[in-house]
């Protein structure tokens, strides 16, 4: 954790830096704020040029964005660091009138306007070994030669910014979140009510959880139930507390800071229970959301298929009507979390096997009984087996095998067929914010272990953290873990004020994933050959974070999807 002491450190001519490195807090936001302009204009740019080749007919062709992809997602990735220095502006803007912009909050800033303008500048890595540069998606980097950026970047990407951000780090009190986040009182208290659960209740543990492959304990399940995880969004006249997804967010963040199982044990509730609020019958919502919200069920999302992967609209199980108005399912799943221990499944199957797309598809209620470590599926008609995994361990994945497994005709979500694919999409937006709350909470595990390693651990006579380029990761994990919570927070508050907000969603996930593998690789990489020890819990943040690029939308499938949304 972040500790109250305090490491002298050293720049590379070996010169003590004590002293402030931000810049004068009301010439940086005037300044950031320069920088909006230019930097907007390189993504309409970068968005004009890309659809013109995408073009056909007067139409954006999905060929065209799949020949062009690189130019495509490029684009996507440019949309997404606009957005994050737009929201890391806005999120300095409401600070400074609340009077709590402060030199560590102006360090973020600074840091991250200088960084990710370089960057734009440059070219911004849409993985380890993928380079997205202005050019490649037909914009102009001239527009960001502007006095004010030179200015940001050099201020924000220089040794002295970093040093002095990391000093402050070390004054932080443990567990707490560095900078202020913008949110209101209440968000706050959640966010240290779940912060002191995940210390206390989690994070001792969560380590001998990963390395013995367990699920987590029935007991944290029970106290998050009475703390009221499962029923958080869910209003409160289905036995919910209806509150806010921003709410949703702080919770999926502390809990996943302290293991990722935790902080996704409310994911398939949340799908379950929004799939039910958006598309389900009034007696369903009255049988199913009240038992959700208690956790007096537990559900699990059953959509992917061996060979299918993201591509939901090639789905092959079928589920077909009996002279009884039921189901019988027959075919197989893959992929699917927490499958054992469940008592309901939200069920993607075909209907109409007349159809090979989405239109086809229908979304089921399906019940089970749940099992046992000795026998995992007792309920008639289906049998799975465990896919032994890298990270993401306290909730088991399975493969699953349905052979005329029945549902009852009542449990159609909806009543009526071939509605699932619809019904599936109002979720993904929900979906991937939780996601990426999940995202930065995995990313701020990795910067709590990794500070507190630097500061522990000795070379050469003094603290790793006194190295500049262990002070650099440090820093560089706090300030992103910074721009990819505004994302998300951002994200949230659209989609509480009823926007659509699946463009802001998919930014923010497709961001966070990033961000928490970096974190993660450069935690790794701080703890050196101990990081590849399976005894430090480093190696299992690594672990966790490598899925969070893969599921809910792989960061392919995510770039696909904005570039689409920015185009059409």
């Amino acid at each position: 954790m972040l500790q109250r002491r305090k490491t002298r450190l050293m720049v590379h001519d070996g010169q003590d830096i004590s002293m402030t490195q931000a810049m004068h807090l009301s010439d940086l936001l005037a300044l950031a704020g320069k920088t909006l302009a230019p930097a907007e204009s390189v993504f309409e740019q970068a968005k004009s040029s890309v659809r013109e080749i995408v073009t056909k007919d007067g139409r954006v062709s999905g060929g065209l964005i799949e020949e062009h992809q690189n130019a495509a997602h490029g684009l996507s990735w440019i949309a997404t660091y606009v957005e994050a220095l737009r929201q890391m502006h806005k999120w300095a803007e409401r600070l400074k009138a609340d009077g709590k912009l402060g030199e560590i909050e102006n360090l973020l800033l600074q840091i991250g306007f200088g960084e990710y303008l370089a960057q734009l500048r440059g070219g911004i890595p849409m993985s380890q070994g993928e380079i997205i540069r202005l050019q490649d998606a037909g914009a102009d980097v001239e527009a960001l030669n502007t006095p004010e950026i030179d200015q940001l970047i050099t201020a924000g990407t220089g040794q002295g910014a970093k040093t002095r951000l990391v000093e402050l780090m070390q004054e932080q009190v443990a567990n707490t979140t560095l900078g202020a986040t913008g949110l209101d009182d209440e968000l706050e208290m959640i966010r240290e009510q779940f912060r002191r659960f995940a210390v206390e209740k989690v994070e001792p543990f969560a380590h001998d959880w990963h390395l013995n492959d367990e699920l987590i304990p029935m007991e944290i399940i029970e106290e998050l139930a009475e703390m009221g995880v499962f029923g958080l969004t869910i209003p409160e006249e289905y036995g919910g507390f209806g509150l806010s997804k921003a709410s949703m967010v702080v919770v999926s963040e502390e809990l996943s800071r302290g293991y990722i199982g935790v902080g996704s044990l409310g994911t398939r509730s949340e799908i379950a229970a929004e799939l039910i609020e958006c598309g389900g019958t009034d007696a369903q919502k009255e049988h199913w959301l009240p038992k959700i919200a208690s956790a007096e069920i537990l559900p699990t999302a059953v959509f992917t298929e061996p060979n299918t992967g993201s591509d939901l609209g090639s789905l092959r199980a079928r589920a077909e009507k009996d002279e009884n108005g039921d189901y019988k399912v027959t075919g197989n799943k893959t992929w699917i979390t927490h499958a054992a221990r469940t008592h309901v499944m939200t069920l993607l199957t075909r209907t109409d096997p007349n159809t090979t797309d989405h239109r086809g598809l229908s979304m089921f209620l399906a019940e089970k009984t749940p099992g046992t470590d000795e026998e995992p599926f007792p309920t008639e008609g289906m049998s799975g087996g465990e896919i032994e995994v890298l990270g993401y361990r306290g909730m088991k994945e399975y493969e699953l095998a349905f052979d005329n497994f029945h549902v009852k005709g009542e449990n159609l979500l909806g009543g009526e067929e071939g509605q699932g694919f619809k019904q599936l999409m109002r979720t993904f937006e929900a979906a991937r914010i939780q996601t990426a709350a999940r995202a930065i909470g995995v990313a701020q595990s990795a910067l709590d272990v990794g500070m507190q390693y630097a500061q522990d651990r000795k070379q050469f006579g003094k603290s790793l953290i006194s190295f500049p380029r262990v002070a650099n990761k440090l820093a560089m994990m706090a300030v992103e873990i910074m721009i990819a919570r505004q994302l998300t927070y951002y994200s949230a508050w659209q989609k509480d004020h009823g926007n659509r907000c699946d463009l802001e969603a998919g930014m923010a996930k497709l961001l966070g994933a990033r961000v928490a593998w970096a974190a993660a690789d450069n935690g790794l990489q701080i703890h050196g050959g101990n990081g590849f020890a399976l005894e430090y819990k480093i190696s299992r943040i690594l672990c966790d974070a490598r899925i969070l690029n893969i599921f809910e939308g792989a960061a392919e499938i995510q770039a696909q999807v904005i570039a689409r949304r920015l185009l059409s």
